[in-house]
């Protein structure tokens, strides 16, 4: 096996397993009644150490801001979530998690933890912490600027 057939495989590897590992949460999210979307969008707000805007809320889930604007909607109308304006720029919103809406995260971590558990739990801990730290120095990588 070359080099380029290794990182196509690493690429088509990480890739897959972080859409099955999401479509385990959304299984057992079901019985809620919320999209992957919904509760991906309600979790990234929740687990901000502050309110994000709707801009940097739609980078972190990677998604445009017209897609995350009919997401808030729907969320702000479920109660889950509350727009705010900020206080030094009238044209930005952010998004907090209301009581609801905090009350749903602890479902969803509650859930994604048993998931990981499932997944990581017989697993060698130093192989988790290596392919963890391959996987962080890939995403300092990307996140670095250009």
């Amino acid at each position: 096996m070359t080099v380029a057939d290794l990182e196509e495989r690493f690429a088509d590897a990480l890739h897959g397993t972080a859409r099955a590992w999401r479509q385990a949460v959304d299984r057992r999210l079901k019985s809620l009644g919320m999209s992957q979307a919904s509760w991906m969008t309600i979790a990234v707000a929740a687990k901000s150490p502050r309110p994000m805007s709707q801009s940097e809320l739609a980078d972190r889930l990677g998604v445009e801001g017209a897609t995350l604007v009919a997401m808030v909607d729907r969320l702000v109308k479920a109660g889950l979530v509350t727009r705010q304006s900020s206080p030094t720029d009238r044209r930005v919103k952010h998004i907090l998690v209301t009581e609801a809406g905090t009350r749903l995260y602890e479902i969803v971590r509650r859930e994604a933890v048993a998931v990981r558990r499932e997944l990581l739990g017989e697993l060698d801990a130093k192989r988790l912490q290596v392919a963890t730290e391959l996987l962080e120095s890939l995403r300092g990588r990307l996140d670095a600027p250009p």
